[in-house]
């Protein structure tokens, strides 16, 4: 019995110093840049034993150093409803699990907050752990940070090619170019590719990434600008 409560009182103070310690993070990166990520450093791992070069180009820069044509692009491809929902788009979630119980191809929910929390915080790999994670990251940067803040993170942390991590090294990457000087049609082969960043190329773009810049573009002409200020 004794060894019982001694067991419990240690997994309860293990669960006291994690939720201070993420809050602490969450609430740091609030301010600061974050330098690396789970999966910056999983990718350089995986890199190296497979015999390749390890790749890890990730150069933060501030929301005011990126074209708004890409800020605009990521959310009409990724998460068109990111201004207005709380980090989840239940909508999205409850079609994704309808699809789900009829066997269909279930089509990603995750928001950009979402897929902020997982790239920032957790491992790449699905499993049901790792969504309670990233439901409670999730829940800590949609408190502590606001929009802005969130797709700013976003938008440094995101995997965009081969060991390329964010919007200004994607665009030097892709386009020999700031992210502050990318084109509309530039921004829009870059969030075409964020599905699979490790399949696609943003330039040259293959005759599906094309189609989907189209269709982004279209988008973003819907949408119109985003406007943070005023939530």
């Amino acid at each position: 019995m004794r060894a019982i409560r001694y067991v419990l009182k240690l997994i309860m103070k293990a669960f006291l110093w994690f939720l201070l310690l993420s809050i602490a993070l969450v609430i740091l990166y609030r301010f600061v840049p974050v330098p690396l990520t789970p999966l910056m450093v999983i990718r350089a791992v995986e890199q190296k034993t497979e015999g390749k070069k390890a790749v890890l180009k990730h150069d933060w820069i501030s929301m005011e150093n990126m074209s708004p044509h890409l800020q605009l692009a990521v959310v009409s491809s990724e998460d068109q409803l990111f201004l207005s929902h709380r980090g989840f788009d239940v909508q999205a979630i409850e079609k994704a699990m309808e699809n789900n119980k009829k066997g269909k191809r279930i089509k990603g929910a995750s928001t950009i907050s979402q897929q902020t929390a997982k790239n920032v915080f957790l491992w790449p790999n699905r499993s049901w752990i790792r969504k309670g994670f990233e439901v409670y990251f999730t829940f800590l940067i949609e408190t502590f940070w606001d929009k802005e803040r969130i797709l700013e993170v976003y938008l440094n942390s995101v995997e965009m090619g081969p060991g390329i991590y964010g919007a200004e090294a994607a665009s030097q990457y892709w386009f020999h170019k700031s992210a502050k000087n990318l084109s509309q049609d530039q921004s829009a082969a870059l969030a075409a590719i964020l599905p699979n960043p490790l399949r696609y190329k943003a330039h040259p773009p293959s005759n599906y990434i094309q189609q989907r810049k189209k269709w982004i573009l279209r988008q973003m002409n819907n949408l119109g600008t985003l406007r943070f200020k005023e939530l």
